[in-house]
């Protein structure tokens, strides 16, 4: 049986310090827009359980539904580089 202590060196060949680095937290500030909008969604869907939906809940999907909608067009834009939109 061989020893772990062995392979290590291979294992962790490069120190994770726990922390993003700097492209990934750039990444994650690019798309804050929309993880911000699906949030707001998720918590719209998740009043709406275990219940009938009101107009008022279907308001607030549909407008968490558009702001999804609208900063994944945004952020495919940005990443694009298609500033007007698709021509």
């Amino acid at each position: 049986m061989k020893s772990i202590a062995a392979l290590q060196a291979v294992v962790t060949a490069t120190p994770f310090d726990g922390e993003p680095s700097a492209a990934e937290l750039d990444a994650i500030e690019s798309e804050l827009p929309l993880i911000l909008a699906e949030v707001d969604l998720l918590d719209a869907q998740i009043m709406t359980l275990g219940r009938v939906p009101t107009v008022l809940d279907a308001r607030r999907l549909r407008r968490a539904r558009r702001r999804v909608l609208a900063a994944r067009r945004a952020l495919a834009d940005r990443t694009t580089g298609m500033v007007g939109g698709a021509a």
